[in-house]
This record gives C-alpha cells, structure tokens and sequence, in this order.
C-alpha cells in the first residue's frame, strides 16, 4: 500500500506538470487497478521525458552556438575564479538565477569561448533560453534590422533569452550606431537576465573599442555591478596544439 501511495503521489505531480486536472488520480483511488495505475505512472513519466527532451532540442537549437562544447574534462586550472564565485555556481547556473555577469578575460586561444559555450550548453540543459553572438555578427545583424525597420522584433526575440552571450567582444573596433545598438543589448538586459562576455580586450581599453569612454564606462558599470571576472592565464591552446609545430 505505501508503494501504491507513492505511486499516486507521483501521478498528481506529473498531472500538474503536464497541464492536468486530478481527475486521473481520483480515478486511481476509486476504480484503477495496481496495473492500471502503475501503466497510467509509466505513461505520463514518459510523456514528461519525452517534453523535457524536445524543450531542451529547441533550446539549444534557438541558442545557435557555433560548435558543441561540454564542461566535461575542461581544464580549470589555468582559470583564475574570484572569492565571490565557483565552479559549482557555473557549472549549476545559479549565476543565471540570480542575475549575475560573467566576464571572461585572457589572450587569445586560452579557452574563454570553449568555456562560454559549454556553459551555454548546460544552461540549456537545465531549461535556461540563452542566445549566442560573436559580437561582430550581433552588431551587423542589429544594425540590418534597425535599416529594416525590425530592431525592436529582433530585440524582443533576442532578450527572451535569460543568458545572452557575446563571443570575441574587442576584436572588430564598432562605428558609433554600432556601439549604441550593443549597449541597448547591454542595458536592456540590467538586472532582467545573465551575460557572459568572452575578451582579450581589458576594460581601460574598451573605451577604444566603442569609439566613446563614457558609453564604455556606462557598460562596464552595468556589467560589473553584479558580476564576475575570470581571468584565463596560460599559452594558447590552438598554438600549443597546432599541427604546424609538430615534428
């Protein structure tokens, strides 16, 4: 009987979940027999799984990263994670729960983008909608639908996400429309979701970047407000591993 009450349990939590009244489970207390509602238990779990799945497929489809990267033997070592932050935080989301920017700051090829992606990735896992952008391609795409007049359908579409991440921020120096659309991105997104922000590009620098101190100033100050800065030390791993230096 108390595995048949637990059974039951079950079957009331899955009819929540999936949008259903409790008329099922007043029908197992009443006429179900055990294998009856032990194939009604077996039906909605599936039927939930197979949700779960599907929703997890159409987010990391919607999130469009570039490759499939996993946090699944990634070397942390050469990370420098602040007092304020761990790897369980990142690993788990509870910065995306709780709002909270990811800065990730080192020379080219030291693992930022593999690390942003499989953080992505498992936000996804979890149900999180994310979106990610190298910043050279976000910033033409916001600049073809403000000529288009779609900025603000785009803008919607982009800022349902509650992790957006911006891949490469300094490589490509922005014109000023540019500039000003990404900070809408950056000041739409305050205090309503996650960023993570990969860099070679230190903060005094960004000033440079986006052709305007005060506006670079405004972005950081939204940015580092409730925000982390990782700073990846260490050789490139592409030059480490290129083909061209082996004998």
């Amino acid at each position: 009987m108390k595995r048949r009450n637990v059974i039951r349990d079950e079957i009331s939590n899955f009819c929540r979940r999936v949008s259903f009244s409790q008329t099922a489970v007043r029908l197992c207390e009443s006429e179900a027999t055990v294998k009856q509602e032990n194939f009604l238990h077996l039906v909605l779990r599936k039927e939930l799984e197979n949700r779960e799945e599907s929703r997890r497929a159409r987010l990391l489809k919607e999130a469009a990263f570039p490759v499939y990267k996993t946090i699944d033997g990634y070397d942390w070592t050469t990370i420098k994670i602040p007092g304020t932050l761990n790897r369980k935080d990142l690993i788990e989301a509870a910065y995306v729960h709780d709002m909270r920017n990811i800065v990730m700051y080192g020379k080219v090829g030291t693992g930022k983008t593999h690390l942003a992606v499989a953080l992505g990735i498992r936000a996804c896992t979890l149900g999180i909608p994310v979106r990610f952008f190298s910043v050279a391609e976000l910033v033409v795409r916001l600049s073809e639908a403000s000529r288009n007049g779609t900025l603000e359908r785009l803008l919607k579409s982009i800022l349902k996400a509650q992790l957006i991440i911006l891949d490469e921020w300094g490589y490509v120096p922005l014109d000023r429309q540019g500039s000003q659309l990404l900070f809408r991105i950056i000041s739409d997104s305050y205090e309503r979701r996650s960023m993570i922000i990969t860099t070679n590009l230190e903060f005094s620098k960004w000033g440079t970047m986006l052709t305007d101190d005060q506006m670079a100033a405004a972005m950081i100050d939204r940015l580092a407000h409730h925000g982390h800065l990782l700073i990846f030390e260490g050789e490139s791993h592409r030059m480490k591993n290129a083909l061209m230096k082996q004998k």
